[in-house]
């Protein structure tokens, strides 16, 4: 406290002599008149309290250019040190199994998970057969070393379960065909039923919903028993599907459903195999619009177009007639019929126009015939007055 006293107190006196010494009278006892000249501006600029406008502004540009240097060097050494810390921290925590190298501890954990996880499918599956008593049965295997014969048993056992996941669940699809006095349909019609029956449709308030296609209750009553045997035989698993036909069918015109364990697995397309439904192929037709579903039989085969879910269709209502025209013309083999449909493109819109055209000559041939009727009456009419004359 005594110390800022005595700055203050010196300080005083600098600006008292100062100003003494800058007054016109006070400097003549103290300069020779030859310095006066010189001497006094500069005791003014530097006890004055009033800095020059080029000065001032000098001083300041100096200035701002010192702080903006030790600004700049002061970010530099804060950004060094920043990124040495943090160089430091991530080789402090990348250490063997952690940051960037865990990568490899999830691969040790991945080859160990695999080999355990193959270990206990040969055990379990190259464990020789066991009787209800507990003893070993007797194989091909056998003789064999014992590993040998674990990794012999293993490997066919993987050839039975890839064999299941490729082929159909079973090799009669279909019961054996009704006997007197059940009524067996004559014809068995095969369905799909995504994309030909129903659409599927997503949203966000909703989620999946199925919408049913206009004509539908129409088309299962044309062509439901006794004239064909209804199989929904879809790609869809069934958890799914068999709820909707259930919904789509509450008559029950459908009489067998088929879904995708029962489809035959190849080049990673689910087909449709006509082979196994335990049905005469000349009587059977399936209807679907994807050609690679159907490739195995491709003559019992109706592709008609993909339903995008448009209310304006009428594509069930046409085929339910074309349907039932082959099943009451009591067609011998119905792959002749769709032989010749399926070189259209559309073959609903060939089938309709050959009705109309068929529609129209038998028209002008009952007009024909009823012209002809008519001049035969007038002609026996005439030749009766003629008689009686």
């Amino acid at each position: 406290m005594c110390l800022l006293r005595r700055c203050r107190g010196r300080l005083r006196l600098s600006h008292t002599i100062a100003r003494t010494l800058t007054s016109g009278g006070g400097v003549r006892h103290v300069l020779p008149a030859c310095a006066r000249k010189t001497v006094l501006p500069q005791l003014s600029v530097l006890y004055s309290t009033q800095t020059p406008a080029g000065s001032k502004g000098l001083s300041d540009e100096i200035l701002k250019e010192k702080l903006a240097s030790s600004k700049a060097a002061d970010d530099k050494k804060t950004d060094s040190g920043d990124r040495s810390g943090k160089d430091e921290g991530s080789e402090q925590k990348s250490g063997r199994w952690t940051g960037k190298n865990a990568w490899k501890l999830g691969l040790v954990f991945l080859s160990g998970w695999s080999v355990m996880s193959g270990g206990m499918l040969i055990y379990t599956w190259g464990a020789p057969p066991l009787d209800p008593e507990g003893n070993e049965i007797e194989d091909e295997f056998s003789e064999l070393p014992k590993m040998t014969a674990m990794f012999k048993r293993a490997f066919k056992e993987m050839n039975l379960f890839t064999k299941k996941i490729k082929e159909p669940s079973r090799d009669k699809l279909l019961p054996d065909p009704l006997k007197y006095p059940y009524i067996q349909p004559p014809y068995t019609l095969v369905l799909e039923l995504t994309g030909v029956l129903v659409h599927p449709e997503w949203t966000y308030s909703t989620g999946w919903r199925f919408k049913k296609r206009p004509g539908i209750d129409y088309f299962l009553q044309q062509v439901g028993p006794p004239l064909f045997e209804v199989v929904i035989y879809s790609q869809e698993q069934g958890l799914t599907a068999d709820p909707l036909v259930s919904h789509l069918d509450p008559q029950g015109y459908v009489m067998y459903r088929l879904y995708r364990d029962a489809t035959r697995y190849m080049n990673g397309n689910h087909l449709k195999d006509l082979a196994c439904l335990n049905r005469d192929l000349s009587k059977v037709i399936m209807v679907d619009w994807n050609p690679e579903a159907t490739k195995l039989q491709p003559a019992n085969t109706l592709n008609i177009r993909k339903w995008n879910g448009n209310e304006d269709d009428r594509t069930l209502v046409d085929l339910g007639h074309f349907l039932k025209t082959i099943a009451t013309s009591e067609v011998e083999d119905v792959r002749s019929v769709l032989e010749y449909y399926g070189q259209f493109d559309d073959p609903i819109a060939t089938f309709k126009e050959n009705q109309r055209k068929l529609q129209e000559s038998q028209e002008r041939l009952a007009t024909e015939l009823k012209q002809q009727k008519e001049k035969k009456s007038a002609g026996w009419g005439i030749s009766g007055i003629l008689r009686k004359h």
